[in-house]
């Protein structure tokens, strides 16, 4: 009996072997959160690469008025040791971005993380959400709702033997504006970016809010883009910001 529970265990250590030795990455989303006058918005990914095994923290600061990233930015920590702790990459990059965090004073602001449906949730809809942009009740207003549509766009010269049914860009349109039917882009890609290295799919993942007391209330639409990985696709995040 004992040899059989060994053989048995022995089975499943090596199943779990194999399931990991083919598993992309998805990194984890980490809201920091945003500047007092909503100009400002920055969030964490990170997670360990496929392949090599390394860990990482990206860190991003995006200006929500002209969607581009601040000067100097993203802040990227990759440490090149499998040994090495997750959290000694997350550390690191937190520790270089501490001057811009606190400048900005994003801790002080986390806004509301108004919806959230990561890879892993079964049974939804991934190129919609609907959301309140307040966390209280009774809610005030009505809803908002986003839809993605993936576009055909050029790929980039690296993705062409990678990715041969072509490239893949995202538009997203706001739909549902506070309860009332609309039918708004507010993004739309022109060119798929390099850094997306060779885009398969996208997903609307979440949404936050932040409220502005001199203008409108930010909008963050979070977006799952999978990607091709070395063991399998993997999984990073964009934050789209807009204003209804």
């Amino acid at each position: 009996m004992r040899i059989l529970r060994n053989a048995v265990t022995a089975l499943a250590a090596c199943l779990l072997m194999a399931t990991g030795a083919m598993a992309g990455d998805f990194s984890t989303f980490q809201s920091i959160g945003f500047s007092p006058d909503g100009k400002v918005y920055a969030f964490e990914e990170f997670g360990v690469q496929d392949g090599s095994g390394f860990p990482y923290s990206t860190i991003y600061f995006i200006d929500t008025e002209k969607d581009a990233y601040l000067p100097g930015t993203p802040v990227r920590v990759r440490i090149d040791d499998e040994q090495a702790g997750l959290s000694k990459a997350r550390a690191d990059a937190m520790a270089k971005a501490a001057p811009l965090i606190g400048k900005n004073r994003l801790l002080d602001n986390p806004g509301v993380l108004a919806a959230f449906n990561p890879m892993g949730q079964l049974g939804v809809d991934r190129s919609r959400i609907e959301y309140y942009p307040f966390a209280i009740e009774p809610m005030p207003g009505g809803s908002y709702a986003l839809a993605l549509d993936e576009i055909a766009l050029p790929l980039p010269e690296k993705c062409r033997d990678v990715t041969p049914h072509g490239g893949k860009g995202f538009r997203l349109r706001l739909v549902q504006d506070d309860g009332k039917p609309v039918d708004r882009t507010v993004y739309e890609d022109r060119q798929v970016p390099d850094s997306r290295n060779c885009p398969l799919t996208y997903q609307l993942s979440g949404a936050l809010t932040f409220p502005v007391q001199s203008g409108k209330r930010v909008h963050v639409a979070l977006v799952l883009v999978r990607s091709v990985g070395f063991e399998g696709d993997n999984g990073r995040w964009i934050a789209v910001p807009f204003r209804p």
